[in-house]
């Protein structure tokens, strides 16, 4: 009989996304990096915040507004501080904000490059031979399902389309043409490794 193990993947894009802006310094249209760091100004009971970002090429900057004209009243003491502190748990979180970049900047480039954490959800045993991969996501990110598994399980993407035709691959919710898509938080692949003679080597490779 065989045994199904179950693995979390936690996933967190690694660069932040790069707005593309027209630099006064530079002269022409140039990738901004996000410098980690807010800018806050006060006039009277008024807030503005922004994010500061870098030209790559120059240092000069750009802000992207976070708050503008709030009434101090309004701002949560907590969110106030660390915009001050430059909290980098905020700052994270508004610089892989790719919807609110893109609400601002026509050209935005993304990264697609992660890190993976996973953790087994269960004990793995000798007969394990299907494996349940269940995504969560810190963050959108723009890496293709099917270069993620390829990356993380050590095949080729060409073998997923194999495993798909022999209807050894399932995934769930939007089936096996989310392998073309991004990778989404609360998708879960089942595989069924029984026939694979590199079994083993899939597993740890998923696990570790």
């Amino acid at each position: 009989m065989s045994a199904l193990l179950r693995i979390r993947w936690a996933i967190a894009p690694r660069t932040a996304p790069q707005p593309h802006i027209n630099c006064n310094r530079c002269g022409g249209l140039k990738a901004y990096r996000c410098s980690w760091k807010f800018r806050v100004n006060a006039n009277g009971k008024r807030i503005d915040a922004w994010l500061i970002y870098r030209c790559v090429d120059c240092d000069n900057s750009w802000n992207f507004g976070i708050l503008e004209r709030c009434n101090r009243r309004d701002i949560e003491p907590a969110l106030l501080m660390a915009l001050e502190s430059n909290d980098p748990a905020l700052a994270r979180r508004h610089a892989f904000d790719v919807i609110a970049l893109r609400s601002r900047i026509r050209r935005v480039e993304e990264f697609p490059e992660v890190a993976v954490h996973k953790q087994m959800l269960g004990d793995r045993l000798e007969n394990t031979t299907v494996l349940e991969l269940q995504l969560g996501l810190e963050m959108p990110t723009s890496l293709r399902l099917d270069r993620l598994l390829a990356s993380e399980l050590g095949i080729s993407r060409s073998r997923l389309q194999v495993w798909q035709q022999r209807q050894l691959l399932a995934i769930g919710p939007d089936g096996t043409k989310a392998l073309r898509k991004p990778a989404r938080m609360g998708t879960a692949i089942r595989i069924d490794l029984a026939g694979e003679p590199d079994r083993n080597d899939i597993i740890s490779a998923a696990s570790a």
